[in-house]
Protein backbone atom coordinates (compact mmCIF):
# COMPACT_ATOMS: atom_id res chain seq x y z
CA UNK A 1 0.00 0.00 0.00
CA UNK A 2 1.64 3.41 -0.79
CA UNK A 3 0.51 6.08 1.60
CA UNK A 4 0.41 9.79 0.65
CA UNK A 5 3.35 11.57 1.57
CA UNK A 6 3.20 14.81 4.03
CA UNK A 7 3.62 17.41 1.29
CA UNK A 8 -0.12 15.82 -0.68
CA UNK A 9 -1.42 15.21 2.65
CA UNK A 10 -1.71 19.41 3.24
CA UNK A 11 -2.47 20.03 -0.04
CA UNK A 12 -5.29 17.77 -0.22
CA UNK A 13 -6.52 19.15 2.99
CA UNK A 14 -8.86 22.02 1.77
CA UNK A 15 -10.23 20.13 -1.44
CA UNK A 16 -11.33 17.38 0.48
CA UNK A 17 -12.87 19.05 3.18
CA UNK A 18 -14.80 20.84 0.73
CA UNK A 19 -16.16 18.07 -1.35
CA UNK A 20 -17.10 16.61 1.46
CA UNK A 21 -18.64 19.42 3.26
CA UNK A 22 -20.50 20.79 -0.05
CA UNK A 23 -21.82 17.42 -0.65
CA UNK A 24 -23.64 17.04 3.11
CA UNK A 25 -25.18 20.84 2.72
CA UNK A 26 -26.98 19.98 -0.55
CA UNK A 27 -28.44 16.35 0.98
CA UNK A 28 -29.72 18.70 3.82
CA UNK A 29 -30.66 21.52 1.45
CA UNK A 30 -32.67 19.42 -0.51
CA UNK A 31 -34.15 17.86 2.24
CA UNK A 32 -35.38 21.02 3.35
CA UNK A 33 -36.95 22.56 0.34
CA UNK A 34 -38.89 18.51 -0.01
CA UNK A 35 -40.43 19.25 3.26
CA UNK A 36 -37.92 17.70 5.97
CA UNK A 37 -36.41 20.33 7.99
CA UNK A 38 -34.37 17.55 10.23
CA UNK A 39 -30.80 18.56 9.47
CA UNK A 40 -31.50 22.21 10.07
CA UNK A 41 -32.46 21.40 13.50
CA UNK A 42 -29.51 19.50 13.80
CA UNK A 43 -27.29 22.55 12.76
CA UNK A 44 -26.02 20.38 9.36
CA UNK A 45 -27.61 23.18 7.36
CA UNK A 46 -24.27 24.58 7.24
CA UNK A 47 -20.86 24.92 5.18
CA UNK A 48 -19.09 24.73 8.52
CA UNK A 49 -16.78 21.08 7.57
CA UNK A 50 -16.33 20.43 11.41
CA UNK A 51 -20.28 19.40 11.40
CA UNK A 52 -19.89 17.32 8.56
CA UNK A 53 -16.27 15.25 8.99
CA UNK A 54 -16.60 11.83 9.66
CA UNK A 55 -12.86 11.26 11.10
CA UNK A 56 -12.78 7.49 9.96
CA UNK A 57 -14.50 8.25 6.39
CA UNK A 58 -11.67 11.22 6.28
CA UNK A 59 -8.66 9.39 6.68
CA UNK A 60 -10.04 6.29 4.40
CA UNK A 61 -10.46 8.99 2.15
CA UNK A 62 -6.72 10.13 2.13
CA UNK A 63 -4.97 6.95 2.40
CA UNK A 64 -7.27 4.84 0.32
CA UNK A 65 -8.68 7.36 -2.39
CA UNK A 66 -12.39 6.32 -0.96
CA UNK A 67 -14.39 7.49 1.82
CA UNK A 68 -17.18 9.26 3.51
CA UNK A 69 -19.00 11.98 5.94
CA UNK A 70 -21.06 12.03 8.90
CA UNK A 71 -24.84 11.47 7.01
CA UNK A 72 -26.96 14.06 7.27
CA UNK A 73 -29.84 13.14 9.00
CA UNK A 74 -32.86 13.06 7.05
CA UNK A 75 -36.72 12.09 8.33
CA UNK A 76 -38.53 10.82 4.85
CA UNK A 77 -41.69 11.28 6.33
CA UNK A 78 -41.50 14.85 6.35
CA UNK A 79 -41.83 14.71 2.94
CA UNK A 80 -44.12 15.98 0.95
CA UNK A 81 -43.84 12.80 -2.18
CA UNK A 82 -41.67 10.44 -0.10
CA UNK A 83 -40.17 8.87 -3.41
CA UNK A 84 -39.81 12.22 -4.87
CA UNK A 85 -37.94 13.49 -1.67
CA UNK A 86 -35.71 10.33 -1.32
CA UNK A 87 -34.54 10.77 -4.95
CA UNK A 88 -33.78 14.20 -4.92
CA UNK A 89 -32.36 14.54 -1.66
CA UNK A 90 -30.02 11.49 -2.44
CA UNK A 91 -28.68 12.68 -5.92
CA UNK A 92 -28.46 16.17 -4.53
CA UNK A 93 -25.05 15.53 -2.65
CA UNK A 94 -23.54 13.97 -5.90
CA UNK A 95 -24.72 16.19 -8.46
CA UNK A 96 -23.41 19.20 -6.72
CA UNK A 97 -19.82 17.46 -6.34
CA UNK A 98 -20.24 16.89 -10.28
CA UNK A 99 -21.24 21.12 -10.71
CA UNK A 100 -18.16 21.61 -8.23
CA UNK A 101 -15.86 19.72 -10.59
CA UNK A 102 -16.78 21.45 -13.47
CA UNK A 103 -15.90 24.45 -11.65
CA UNK A 104 -12.56 23.36 -10.68
CA UNK A 105 -12.56 22.26 -14.08
CA UNK A 106 -13.10 25.95 -15.42
CA UNK A 107 -10.81 27.28 -13.08
CA UNK A 108 -7.97 24.95 -14.39
CA UNK A 109 -8.52 26.29 -18.04
CA UNK A 110 -7.65 29.73 -16.77
CA UNK A 111 -4.67 28.89 -14.71
CA UNK A 112 -1.52 30.86 -15.68
CA UNK A 113 0.67 28.33 -17.24
CA UNK A 114 4.46 26.94 -16.14
CA UNK A 115 3.99 29.14 -12.72
CA UNK A 116 6.40 27.26 -10.46
CA UNK A 117 5.08 30.25 -7.76
CA UNK A 118 1.61 29.18 -8.09
CA UNK A 119 1.77 25.31 -8.13
CA UNK A 120 0.51 24.88 -4.70
CA UNK A 121 -2.51 26.68 -6.01
CA UNK A 122 -2.76 24.61 -8.96
CA UNK A 123 -2.45 21.53 -7.28
CA UNK A 124 -4.97 22.20 -4.98
CA UNK A 125 -7.72 23.44 -7.70
CA UNK A 126 -6.67 19.92 -9.79
CA UNK A 127 -7.19 18.13 -6.00
CA UNK A 128 -10.83 19.49 -5.75
CA UNK A 129 -11.35 18.49 -9.21
CA UNK A 130 -10.26 14.88 -8.44
CA UNK A 131 -11.67 14.81 -4.91
CA UNK A 132 -15.53 16.17 -6.16
CA UNK A 133 -15.83 13.26 -8.94
CA UNK A 134 -14.16 10.41 -7.26
CA UNK A 135 -17.00 11.39 -4.22
CA UNK A 136 -19.68 11.79 -7.05
CA UNK A 137 -19.19 8.59 -8.16
CA UNK A 138 -18.67 6.53 -4.92
CA UNK A 139 -21.75 7.29 -4.17
CA UNK A 140 -23.72 6.84 -6.63
CA UNK A 141 -22.72 3.26 -6.42
CA UNK A 142 -25.72 1.56 -5.91
CA UNK A 143 -24.58 -0.22 -2.62
CA UNK A 144 -26.48 0.33 0.85
CA UNK A 145 -25.76 3.27 2.35
CA UNK A 146 -24.44 5.33 -0.46
CA UNK A 147 -26.74 7.61 -2.38
CA UNK A 148 -26.24 5.32 -5.47
CA UNK A 149 -28.88 3.17 -3.40
CA UNK A 150 -31.49 5.16 -2.39
CA UNK A 151 -31.66 6.91 -5.95
CA UNK A 152 -32.57 2.70 -6.98
CA UNK A 153 -34.53 2.38 -4.08
CA UNK A 154 -36.82 5.46 -5.08
CA UNK A 155 -37.31 4.38 -8.67
CA UNK A 156 -37.38 0.61 -8.12
CA UNK A 157 -40.87 -1.15 -8.91
CA UNK A 158 -42.79 -2.17 -5.75
CA UNK A 159 -42.27 -6.03 -7.04
CA UNK A 160 -38.30 -5.75 -6.49
CA UNK A 161 -38.56 -4.80 -2.82
CA UNK A 162 -36.86 -7.89 -1.65
CA UNK A 163 -33.70 -6.76 -3.58
CA UNK A 164 -34.00 -3.50 -1.30
CA UNK A 165 -34.13 -5.33 1.43
CA UNK A 166 -31.46 -8.04 1.11
CA UNK A 167 -29.03 -4.51 0.05
CA UNK A 168 -29.93 -3.00 2.97
CA UNK A 169 -28.92 -5.81 5.19
CA UNK A 170 -25.33 -6.92 3.39
CA UNK A 171 -24.90 -3.80 1.42
CA UNK A 172 -22.56 -2.58 3.93
CA UNK A 173 -20.50 -5.37 4.34
CA UNK A 174 -20.34 -5.97 0.50
CA UNK A 175 -18.78 -2.09 0.45
CA UNK A 176 -16.14 -2.93 2.78
CA UNK A 177 -15.12 -5.86 1.79
CA UNK A 178 -15.06 -4.18 -2.15
CA UNK A 179 -13.17 -1.54 -0.58
CA UNK A 180 -10.55 -3.95 1.45
CA UNK A 181 -10.62 -6.14 -1.71
CA UNK A 182 -8.96 -3.25 -4.30
CA UNK A 183 -6.69 -2.51 -1.81
CA UNK A 184 -5.07 -6.00 -0.69
CA UNK A 185 -5.34 -7.84 -4.24
CA UNK A 186 -4.41 -4.91 -6.50
CA UNK A 187 -7.50 -6.18 -8.76
CA UNK A 188 -9.36 -2.47 -9.24
CA UNK A 189 -12.96 -3.52 -8.94
CA UNK A 190 -14.02 -0.13 -6.88
CA UNK A 191 -11.29 1.41 -9.86
CA UNK A 192 -13.34 0.02 -12.78
CA UNK A 193 -15.67 1.79 -12.32
CA UNK A 194 -14.21 5.39 -10.33
CA UNK A 195 -11.01 5.84 -12.96
CA UNK A 196 -13.06 6.07 -15.89
CA UNK A 197 -15.27 8.46 -15.14
CA UNK A 198 -12.68 10.81 -13.53
CA UNK A 199 -10.21 10.56 -16.34
CA UNK A 200 -13.15 11.33 -18.58
CA UNK A 201 -14.56 14.20 -16.58
CA UNK A 202 -11.49 15.70 -15.74
CA UNK A 203 -10.22 15.68 -19.15
CA UNK A 204 -13.46 17.32 -20.58
CA UNK A 205 -13.57 19.91 -17.68
CA UNK A 206 -9.94 20.94 -17.13
CA UNK A 207 -8.27 19.91 -20.59
CA UNK A 208 -4.52 19.72 -20.10
CA UNK A 209 -4.56 20.60 -16.07
CA UNK A 210 -6.80 16.65 -16.12
CA UNK A 211 -3.48 14.61 -14.48
CA UNK A 212 -5.91 11.84 -13.82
Amino acid sequence: MNFPDIKYLILSLPALLYALTVHEFFHGYAALKMGDPTAKHYGRLTFNPIKHIDIFGFFAFLLFGVGWAKPVPVNPYNFYNYKKGIFYTSIAGPLSNFLSAFLFGLILRIFPNNSNLLWPIEMMFWMGLTFNLVLCIFNLIPIPPLDGSKVLFSILPQRYEHVQFWLERYGFMILIALIFFDQITGIPILGAWIHPFVRFFGRLFAGSFALT
